[in-house]
């Protein structure tokens, strides 16, 4: 099936626009009509290999949403018709030893991967890779494996179910699943972006406070009031961060930070803006980044510093909840929209989102 698709044939250019081959779904595998693919910073990072330099051609978008189109053999989850969104985080098997124990993000036999071959064939006969592991969403219509996809509920549109596919969960699942933030304890966000504005919303949802949104720019910081900060911290504008981190926590530091964005210095910033005994959980990440920063003595006061991948979600149980906060007023979907693009105009969304100004910008097909 030959479909019209957006591929990354040099790094640091725009997309090209190109009419490519579509493989049909094979067995477990789902064909999906693409309805609307917002644009992550994990994006931009691939269009300039900052994950990771691979071979191209390569193809990403990875927040999407979609109508089943055709469905191959022994798929039973869904069936032609169903909206759906496609996560990179799968389904578990439901066998496996993780699975066996509750925690189906980390299956090992539907495993969590990037850069793998797609279902795409260009022109020259070249199989384009899928920087974003089994979803590739910059295409008018995608194949991926059923593993990763879940359905998406009655009044929901196909904008806000797209957002849910990382960066909701990313921010989200992290502050629940990976930190354990609990009631009443004091949690930073440091990255105020998509990602951590669900955080912040995260951390309100289950009642943490103080929620301490920090990032360098005031306008980002007064959004990050709408989801839940109760404060903010410029970071660029004081002279000692760490210090005022601890003076808005009672001189204690915070029971919880929470990193949404690249780079070891920042990483190394929020960790002693960490309480004794405090949890520092790492979201965002640059490529070649080691933990030079960081010495044996940094953690005998009891701090722990942990990461997080797609908010460690279990796809199929903790997404449909997502949405039902989202159906019930207690949780914030459309208010992370920053604006709307067809899919010719994908690089103009691109190059938006590089400037640092949007929280989400939406592909609607």
């Amino acid at each position: 099936m030959k479909v019209k698709a957006a591929i990354q044939n040099e790094y640091h250019k725009p997309l090209d626009f190109e009419e490519v081959e579509l493989e049909e779904p094979g067995k477990n595998e789902v064909m999906i009509r693409m309805a609307a693919c917002a644009i992550c910073h994990s994006d931009v990072h691939c269009k300039h290999g900052e994950h990771g330099i691979v071979p191209l051609p390569g193809i990403g978008g990875h927040e999407i949403s979609g109508y089943i189109e055709k469905v191959g053999q022994e798929v039973t989850y869904i069936k032609p018709g169903d909206l759906v969104i496609a996560t990179i985080i799968p389904a578990g098997c439901g066998h496996c030893y993780y699975c066996s124990i509750g925690l189906s993000n980390m299956c090992t036999t539907n495993r969590l991967a990037l850069f793998l071959p797609g279902h795409f064939i260009n022109k020259k006969g070249q199989r384009i890779l899928n920087f974003e592991g089994r979803v590739a969403g910059f295409a008018e219509y995608t194949t991926v494996s059923e593993a990763n996809v879940v359905k998406v509920p009655d009044g929901i549109s196909v904008d806000c179910a797209a957002l849910v596919a990382c960066g909701v969960i990313s921010g989200f699942g992290a502050v629940q699943n990976r930190a354990k933030v609990q009631p009443n304890k004091s949690v930073l966000v440091i990255g105020t972006g998509g990602v951590g504005l669900n955080a912040i919303q995260g951390a309100a949802y289950i009642g943490a406070h103080p929620i301490i949104a920090a990032d360098i720019l005031d306008s980002k910081l007064e959004t990050a009031k709408i989801f839940g900060a109760t404060h903010t911290l410029n970071v660029k504008k004081e002279s000692d961060p760490v210090k005022k981190a601890w003076e808005m926590t009672d001189g204690r530091g915070a029971d919880y930070v929470i990193v949404s964005v690249a780079g070891i210095d920042t990483l190394r910033q929020g960790f002693m803006m960490s309480a004794m005994a405090g949890t520092t959980c790492v979201i965002g990440h640059g490529t070649g980044e080691k933990l030079t920063a960081f010495g044996p003595t940094d953690f005998m006061a009891g701090r722990s510093l942990t990461g997080s991948a797609m908010g460690a979600v279990r796809s199929r149980i903790e997404i449909p909840r997502i949405f039902d906060l989202y159906l019930n007023k207690r949780l914030k979907l459309d208010e992370l929209i920053s604006g709307t693009y067809t899919f010719d105009k994908i690089n103009e969304a691109i190059e938006s989102m590089e400037k640092g100004g949007p929280i989400r910008n939406v592909i609607m097909f």
